[in-house]
Order: C-alpha cells, then structure tokens, then sequence
C-alpha cells in the first residue's frame, strides 16, 4: 500500500507531462481500490450501515429544513380529535392508483367497502397547486391493534393512539393552517352528512322524543310529481342551504316553512320522506295533540337538533289552529267565583295558536337554525290565515290529482317502462277526464309483473272510474 502511495506521489509531481494524467488516474483507481478492500475486511457490516444511516439521515435533514412537520393526534385533551377523525375519512377518497398499501373493510350500514390507511405509505395530497403529504404512524403497543376498526376511534384503554403527520414546504403555513385544514373538515362533514342514518323521531312515554331510523324508501327520483313541481322544491331546498349568511344579515331566524296539501293519497308522506334523504336532516313528527300547553311545546321543540324537519300532519284536526283562543280575563268585581277563576287558568296555559306562532318567527323562533318546517292539510281553507303567510309556511306546494307526467314516474318505478307505450296516450286521456291520486293507481300497478297485462288492466280501471264519474239522468 505504501508502494502505491509513492506512485501516487511521484505521479502528482510529474502532472504535467502528457503520460502523467493516465499514470494519475491509474494509481488513484488502485489506492481507492485498496481502500475499500481494507474497510471491507476490517471493519463489520453492522458498523458499516449504522455510519451509512447516520450520514444518510444527516443530509437528509439538512437538505429538508424548509419542511414543517404537523401532527394530529388521535386523543385532545382527553377527547377525540374531531380532526383526526376528519383525516382518516378525507385521506382514503385521496388515495391513487400508485398507493400500494391498502386497509379494507365493510360496516353493517355502508353498503359499500370501505377503505383506510395503514401507515406503509405516504398519502399525497394537493391544495391550491400545493404538495402535501400525509402519513399514519403506529403509536399502539397492541397486538390486535390492526383488527379494530380503521374508520372508528377507539375508546380510552390506557395505551398510546396513532397520529397522522402532515409535511409541506413552509412557505404554504399560512394556507395549510387557515385554509386547508379546515378544507379537510368541510369535506369530511359533507362525506358525514352522506353516510349517515336518517333518524325519525316521535313523542313516546313521558312526552320525551324517541327515535328509530327512518326506512321510508322515498326519494326524489321516485317520487311521482310533475318534474317542473319536483325541480322548484329542489332548488328552494338547495337555495335555502347556501343562505346561511343571507338570513344573518337580513335578521331572520334560519328556518323555512312549506306547506303541502291536498286531497288524502297525494304523496305528503312520501315528499316529507324524500326532503329528508335530499337534505339529509332527521324527522321530528310533532303530533299536537300531545301537546298541552304553550310551555309544553316550547320544551318538547327546544329538545330537537339542528338540521332537521319538524312534521305537523294534519294540522286543520287541531281546533288551535284555526280558532283563536280568547281568555276570559280576571275581574275585580267581587261576584266572580273560584270556578270562573280556575277556567281562566287552564284557557292560558293551554296551548295555543299564539305560541305556535311565536315559535315559527316570534321571540322563541331564535332556538335552533338550519330547521324545515313541514305543515300537511287535507284543506287549506281551513287553517287560520294567520299561520298561511311568508315567514310561516313560506312555500305552498299543492299536491293534486295524478297528471300524465307523473303517470311517466309511476310506470318507470313500479314496470320498468322507459319511453313511450301504445297505451298512454289512452291513460293520458282518462286521467284528464277523472280524478285519481298517485296512491290508486300504484296500487293497480303492483298487482301484475307483465307490464302489458298490468296496463291493460288500469285502462280499464280508468274507464271504470269515469263511467261512475259520469251524472246520473
């Protein structure tokens, strides 16, 4: 070695010569050579990699000092992080084609299958043209950690959580912190309001909500209404979501009032059922008559949510509603008696058209926003016009007698007939001459599967009908 050393030496001093450059490279190619042999024999392999990740991790750092690091944990305060939650949703809807690393899984009420993060791979992510990168870290000292439920936080069991970590250059804080943060919130809300269940509540045992999830099948899709009718409470819908603002700066309380009447098997039920899965706000069925005061009322509607509808069927069967209560009032003579002041006192706690106003747009209006009311009558007429006006029952929608248009919906729904049929335009015919509700003619098409024969048997049902229509000489 030392030999090679003095060739190399002797080689330097003579660097100008043409013959020296190849005599250079020659003898520094044998020393390198040497060298390596020397460390290979002398110094372990274990030695050799531990040296080779300190330095590798060294440069690394130092060429990644730009980049800040973020982690959301599992648990806040003791809590569970609504952010962590947010992050476990959001990230499998991120996941590419190249992600090589997959948890999969199926819940009893997800129809579909799910899929989660596992911590082998990064997740990345783009915002606003910036390159985020997520990651799961394995904080459980618990075996069967990988078997619990990847989309569901666990409960409190004394050992450590996982922790996403988000990297990014620093020159994007600004817009990670204050916008794409909650970016991952929104999205996850919405993927929330999505997923979730539909609940219809009732008033049970002590006059307290109960409630139960609500199956009703109906949509908008299915239901049978004109499509330009169906599209206007679909888009007052929509536009009532967005005017968050609006009714804050208009000074109103965030509620919207609809009204749906008409004769009985028009499809009140079923339209109430499909704002429910469109909105995807729960169902409080308020039945008045379990209602016994104004008190009472203002506890039992204080005790719904958020984003929900408030149901009051039927509401020209309460005398309430269309007949003013007029208390008598207290006297000073000395000839009223203790009966007439004990029927004083139940008239004025009793519940009365007045407090179901105050609650639709009075003082009381102002306890919970993002509220559907829904009021359904078989006659309008007889509701007091007090309730009937903007800022009560906003939209009137009358549901009527079945027209050719929702004739359309029917048959797609119950036959699977798309298009035209030979058959129509004589139902079309009919159904101008008489008056028949969406519920009848359902239940005529449900009792074949041949859709001819099922249609061939309501023309003459419909003829039927408008032979008993008919005046008598």
């Amino acid at each position: 070695m030392r030999s090679s050393m003095g060739t190399f030496s002797s080689s330097f001093t003579n660097v100008r010569s043409a013959s020296s450059w190849f005599e250079l490279y020659a003898a520094f190619s044998t020393f390198i050579m040497l060298l390596r042999s020397a460390i290979n024999d002398l110094i372990p392999q274990q030695v050799r990699s531990f040296v080779h990740s300190k330095l590798k991790a060294f440069f690394t750092s130092r060429q990644k000092s730009n980049v800040v690091s973020i982690q959301v944990a599992e648990l806040w305060d003791g809590h569970t992080n609504q952010l962590f939650q947010a992050v476990q949703e959001y990230l499998p809807t991120r996941i590419s084609q190249s992600y090589k690393s997959l948890k999969v899984g199926k819940l009893p009420k997800h129809k579909n299958i799910l899929m989660a993060v596992d911590g082998k791979q990064e997740v990345v992510d783009e915002f606003e043209n910036i390159t985020l990168k997520w990651k799961l870290v394995e904080q459980s000292s618990r075996k069967d950690s990988d078997n619990r439920d990847p989309l569901r936080p666990r409960k409190s069991t004394g050992f450590e959580r996982e922790s996403f970590y988000l990297t990014f250059d620093e020159k994007h804080r600004d817009v990670v912190m204050n916008k794409y943060l909650l970016h991952v919130l929104n999205a996850y809300q919405e993927m929330q309001a999505k997923q979730r269940t539909i609940k219809i509540h009732s008033i049970g045992g002590g006059r307290c909500w109960q409630k139960s999830d609500l199956t009703h099948p109906a949509s908008f899709k299915s239901l049978a209404l004109d499509p330009e009718q169906k599209q206007g409470i679909i888009d007052d819908l929509d536009r009532f979501l967005r005017r968050k603002e609006l009714y804050k700066k208009v000074g109103k309380p965030w509620k919207r009032g609809y009204l749906l009447y008409g004769p009985p098997g028009t499809g009140k039920s079923s339209l109430i059922a499909a704002m429910a899965d469109h909105l995807k706000f729960d169902v409080y069925d308020l039945e008045l008559t379990s209602v016994f005061s104004n008190s009472d009322l203002m506890r039992t509607l204080k005790e719904t949510s958020n984003r929900s509808i408030i149901v009051i069927e039927d509401i020209d069967c309460n005398r309430e509603v269309h007949v003013r209560s007029k208390p008598k009032a207290f006297s000073d003579s000395d000839s009223d008696s203790d009966n007439d002041h004990k029927h004083v006192q139940i008239k004025t706690n009793r519940f009365t058209l007045s407090g179901l106003l105050n609650y639709m747009d009075g003082l009381w209006s102002s306890g919970g926003e993002e509220r559907i009311l829904v009021f359904t009558t078989n006659h309008r007429e007889r509701i007091d016009p007090a309730l009937l006006r903007p800022g009560r029952m906003d939209m009137h929608i009358h549901l009527s007698f079945l027209t050719s248009k929702a004739f359309r919906i029917l048959a797609s729904n119950y036959l699977d007939v798309e298009g035209d049929h030979p058959l129509f335009q004589q139902i079309d015919d009919l159904l101008e001459k008489i008056q028949v509700t969406p519920a009848v003619v359902a239940e005529q098409l449900m009792r074949y599967e041949d859709p001819d024969v099922c249609l061939e048997e309501l023309v003459q049902f419909l003829q039927q009908k408008a032979k008993e229509s008919l005046p008598l000489d």
